[in-house]
């Protein structure tokens, strides 16, 4: 499973004047996708064995692409255990390589750059929140972490109840069942104390709670709003009966879900402010200019969606094409794929990049950004 970092260290490669090789290779479930994997790892191999051999290129940089492909040969020269993606950045010649295994089956694609391709990566990575989840009745609670489709149990509670005894009526049952409802209520606050403390480590993105129908909205009406405005979801479940796969599989679909309206909103908002003559890039042209000018608060890109272009090393402009610079006349370094460069600029300038994997009116121009600042008139590029 990936860490953050993983993330973090793959962010800030870099060959140094040597290529870097970016492999994504996709796992099918069951025995005949794990065999299809060596051959898709060898048939995307032998894209870049030309450019190893191209005499046209420094001595050290084909020597360190050679290496890059045997490396990578003999790490993924065996079959992998699950489905999922397996992704890999290496440069021989300055001792880099971070093999990770993404849990969403994604496109294949190698990528020879100056710079790591991660946007496959980030794309996996806005699908997926640390989760929060806990399933609880009136005595008991049982609290997981589920991320990157792995789950762990971070603690089991458990409180004394009372069973209601076998009383005809009167003043004695409704003694013992108003002290049945004090533990109860206490057990429920004992709970909520210890997802404050799990949340407020900073730990979690969204909460997810399941138990019996009877019991799961009484306990919501214990959450204050801090762990309120976490929740994306509530289940019903019997705890009896319930496998930790049906489990797993329901806050999975409780999450995707509220990741998908997360994308909706916000392409939602990017694009009505835009309309509305605010602080809003619409289009791949826009928004390249944004990113140039570290303008970009919020990004959100087509996750699908891939364009070639050009960058300015000098001034970090990020063009749709080759040719001199507009600001300072420079040649543009032609890049496999813009979008993938804006997001590293967006990233460096500390803003947010969003994937957007669902249908909304921002997928066909690729992408739009909440902005900082109103951008200035885009320069004329020159040929």
């Amino acid at each position: 499973m990936i860490t953050q970092g993983q993330v973090d260290r793959i962010l800030q490669l870099g060959g140094n004047g040597l290529p870097l090789v970016s492999l994504y290779v996709p796992v099918a479930p069951g025995p005949p996708g794990r065999r299809e994997f060596t051959t898709r790892v060898a048939s995307l191999l032998d894209r870049i064995r030309p450019l190893a051999e191209d005499r046209e290129r420094e001595h050290d940089v084909r020597i360190s692409l050679r290496d890059d492909i045997a490396k990578i040969e003999k790490s993924l020269g065996a079959e992998p255990v699950e489905p999922g993606t397996v992704a890999v950045f290496s440069c021989s010649g300055n001792d880099v390589y971070e093999e990770v295994w993404l849990p969403r089956n994604g496109h294949e694609r190698i990528v020879v750059d100056a710079d790591p391709y991660v946007r496959p990566l980030l794309g996996v990575l806005d699908e997926y929140y640390r989760t929060c989840a806990v399933l609880v009745d009136k005595g008991t609670a049982q609290v997981w972490e589920y991320y990157l489709d792995q789950a762990r149990e971070l603690e089991a509670i458990r409180d004394r109840t009372l069973r209601k005894p076998n009383f005809a009526a009167g003043w004695a049952e409704y003694g013992v069942r108003n002290k049945a409802d004090e533990l109860s209520k206490k057990h429920y606050r004992r709970v909520v104390g210890e997802l404050k403390q799990l949340f407020g480590s900073g730990g979690y993105d969204v909460l997810v709670v399941g138990g019996h129908p009877h019991e799961v909205p009484v306990f919501l009406d214990f959450l204050p709003l801090d762990l309120r405005n976490r929740l994306v979801g509530s289940f019903t479940v019997d705890r009896e009966t319930a496998t930790s796969a049906d489990i797993k599989q329901k806050v999975q679909e409780l999450v995707s879900a509220h990741a998908h309206e997360e994308q909706r909103r916000l392409a939602d908002e990017i694009l009505q402010t835009k309309g509305a003559g605010r602080l809003g890039a619409v289009g791949l042209d826009e928004t390249l200019w944004a990113g140039s000018l570290a303008a970009v608060r919020t990004l959100a890109v087509d996750a699908g969606s891939a364009a070639p272009g050009a960058v300015c090393d000098q001034d970090r402009l990020l063009a749709r094409s080759a040719g001199a610079c507009p600001l300072c006349g420079e040649p543009l370094r032609e890049v496999p794929d813009v979008i993938d460069e804006l997001t590293e600029a967006v990233i460096d300038d500390g803003g947010e990049v969003r994937h957007l994997d669902v249908e909304t009116e921002l997928r066909t121009p690729q992408a739009g950004a909440l902005l900082r600042f109103a951008l200035p008139p885009q320069p004329t590029a020159t040929k």
